[in-house]
């Protein structure tokens, strides 16, 4: 995969969330929001590549779902801390999301709250991680 098919999957990850969280199914909605941001933080890697792409499945440390990690391996550890040290709005934002794992897919129950606040923190346009994330990918 490239920069081009992680950024276009986020978008398509992050839509479907929106139509889970609509239709209630919140298990799923959290998952996906989730996942939308996992795939934002690997374009943001394969930016930093030869030619966009992500590097080859023998670079096991890429290969997490762990967000941290990724903001690690993406470079944005620096700018991430910065932007949370300035932006009040934007630390709850990443608190809400920082701790998501891609275990969550078997989670259940997850509550409306949870699910709505996790995409809020996601997509929110002045503060949201995802947002900010499309500064550097």
């Amino acid at each position: 995969m490239n920069r081009a098919d992680f950024r276009k999957l986020t978008e398509i990850r992050i839509k479907e969330a929106k139509v889970l969280l609509d239709r209630k199914c919140y298990e799923g909605a959290y998952y996906l929001a989730g996942y939308a941001v996992e795939c934002a933080l690997k374009a943001c890697i394969a930016k930093e590549t030869k030619a966009d792409d992500f590097p080859p499945r023998n670079a096991n440390e890429l290969y997490t779902h762990d967000l941290k990690s990724l903001v690690n391996k993406a470079k944005l550890t620096e700018e991430l801390e910065e932007r949370i040290l300035r932006v009040v709005q934007f630390e709850s934002n990443w608190r809400a999301v920082k701790d998501w794992k891609e275990i969550t897919r078997y989670e259940y129950p997850i509550d409306a709250k949870r699910a709505k606040d996790l995409y809020r923190a996601i997509t929110t346009s002045r503060n949201g991680v995802l947002p900010w994330l499309k500064k550097y990918w």
